[in-house]
């Protein structure tokens, strides 16, 4: 029974400022690298079986996945574009409190019922949980023997999440994904089991770091 440990990527600055970032193509800023470090050092502490890293395409998930796995084995990351974040369409690059003046209405929906929501240009919700949920299962079963390591977005985290658990798109905001989380599940042939949501404790030392050059 392989493990899959399902990563969130580190910080950049449009995480900060919370503006939609969707398949805009952003980096880490310097708080989000050392975020990376710390998920690579909580892995090698995990004693990973014969691993195998997969990454979404864009650079924020791609850079977390090559410093964490750097950390503790000279293994390549393989892009799976299935991971890849939400399509927001025209709210991609906007600050939220710009949206919710362009898009009052939408922006509501997003916030109450966001398994309804078209983003205009973009995907839903039910489009990402198709492909992902689906690459998902295809890899626990071809890869049984090894354990995965996969780092994508908050979006598609918790999607996956929400599908694999059996509640529903309408559970997207009742799953919480913190910036360089850990989420634990083992696929038994059968279905996933969840062993650990947002671990977040490999971040603990950080607060107490002295992070002002970041």
């Amino acid at each position: 029974m392989g493990r899959v440990f399902l990563v969130r990527h580190g910080q950049t600055d449009w995480n900060r400022e919370e503006v939609f970032r969707g398949t805009h193509d952003i980096p880490l800023n310097g708080f989000g690298r050392i975020q990376a470090q710390a998920i690579g050092h909580e892995l090698s502490r995990r004693g990973l079986r014969d691993p195998l890293f997969f990454s979404s395409p864009l650079g924020r998930a791609v850079e977390t996945a090559e410093i964490a796995v750097a950390v503790f084995s000279d293994r390549p990351v393989e892009k799976a574009v299935a991971f890849t974040d939400i399509n927001f369409g025209d709210w991609q690059g906007k600050p939220h409190r710009e949206i919710e003046k362009l898009f009052p209405g939408l922006y509501k929906e997003w916030l109450t019922k966001p398994e309804t929501v078209l983003f205009p240009g973009g995907e839903t919700l039910e489009q990402v949980a198709g492909r992902s949920s689906g690459a998902l299962l295809q890899m626990a079963r071809t890869f049984s023997a090894h354990d995965l390591v996969i780092v994508s977005h908050r979006v598609v985290n918790k999607v996956l999440l929400g599908w694999l658990l059996g509640a529903g798109l309408n559970s997207f905001w009742k799953i919480k994904q913190d910036t360089a989380c850990i989420n634990i599940l083992e696929y038994n042939g059968r279905f996933f089991v969840l062993n650990a949501l947002n671990e977040t404790c490999h971040l603990r030392p950080l607060a107490q770091a002295d992070l002002s050059d970041f």
